[in-house]
């Protein structure tokens, strides 16, 4: 796996930094969770990272999912008062934040979450071998989906159409996306599109090919919007984000994409304790929560798929 080079992750901060009000506009902070015991929700509390009773660094396209489960978690177990969610591109997090000090809106984030999920096994495999992660296991499943305008003005029927001349595209950048670093490119590689859509390129928050492919930096903040504006026509995101979007009146819809090209039988979502987190207890009690019937259906009731009971067993990371 390539890692982001630190120069090129200030480099991606700073352009953030400069863009504040785009950054709201586009919800990031809304990716930087604190949930109270009590109920309420902070955003954008970046030093509650170093602080809360529990820390988490989750890949980012569960960010819908969250309010529910974190509060129905909190319900059964009301010691833990604060709870501190990040959910962004898994390497991002893995390169620019475990393994690198990171910052947020110009705040230092801690390294040593409690719990870290990505939808990449090898991620985890990096940190067993540096002696950071022991253990894992696989929580829920999902697949990939194409975003359209409401309506689908364009016509869009499949994955084929991203053949199409006329249509400007908005995918997750193949940096620190996984969705698209290991699905979406072996999806358009499986089709002999991969080329044509992406010129190759690999960047974030740029044009991939000039006026059609535009990577983004956050796919589920980026591409509804950039849907909804007219800036494009289609992207690649995961079905559990049409769901969302949907749900929240937002003027889009989803076009299927077929088995095995949708990768249903692929994308799995791993979670694993950090051995040098500050909160190792109400880690394994999360851990334990999430095999139970209760966040399995809640996670089901935004469209992702449950894991088996096989998959939610705690197993040792092998790194060879």
């Amino acid at each position: 796996m390539k890692a982001i080079h630190s120069v090129a992750f200030a480099a991606s901060i700073a352009f953030l930094g400069t863009l504040a009000s785009a950054q709201d506009d586009a919800g990031l902070n809304k990716d930087y969770r604190t949930f109270h015991a009590d109920g309420t929700i902070e955003y954008g509390e970046i030093g509650d990272s170093y602080t809360s009773d529990l820390v988490m660094y989750l890949a980012g396209n569960q960010f819908m999912v969250m309010e529910e489960l974190i509060q129905d978690f909190q319900s059964l177990n009301t010691d833990i008062e604060t709870i501190y969610v990040e959910t962004i591109p898994p390497g991002q997090i893995l390169n620019g934040q475990i393994l690198q000090q990171g910052q947020i809106n110009d705040q230092d984030t801690a390294m040593n979450p409690d719990l870290y999920a990505s939808v990449n096994l090898n991620h985890l495999k990096k940190l067993a071998g540096l002696g950071k992660m022991n253990d894992y296991m696989i929580y829920i499943h999902n697949k990939l989906e194409l975003m359209v305008a409401a309506g689908n003005p364009k016509g869009i029927k499949g994955p084929e159409d991203l053949a199409r001349d006329d249509l400007v595209q908005s995918h997750p950048n193949p940096l620190t996306e996984g969705i698209f670093r290991f699905y979406g490119s072996e999806m358009l590689k499986d089709m002999g599109l991969y080329e044509q859509v992406t010129g190759n390129a690999e960047c974030k928050s740029c044009w991939a090919i000039e006026g059609k492919t535009w990577f983004t930096s956050r796919h589920h903040r980026e591409t509804p919007q950039r849907i909804e504006d007219g800036e494009a026509d289609v992207g690649i995101v995961w079905t559990t984000e049409v769901i969302e979007a949907k749900a929240e009146g937002r003027a889009i819809e989803g076009v299927a994409i077929p088995a095995p090209l949708n990768k249903q039988d692929k994308v799995s979502y791993a979670i694993g304790a950090l051995s040098e987190g500050r909160n190792p207890y109400n880690a394994y009690r999360f851990l334990s929560y999430l095999g139970t019937d209760r966040a399995q259906g809640i996670y089901a009731s935004y469209g992702f798929v449950p894991a088996s009971t096989e998959e939610l067993k705690l197993k040792p990371l092998m790194t060879n």
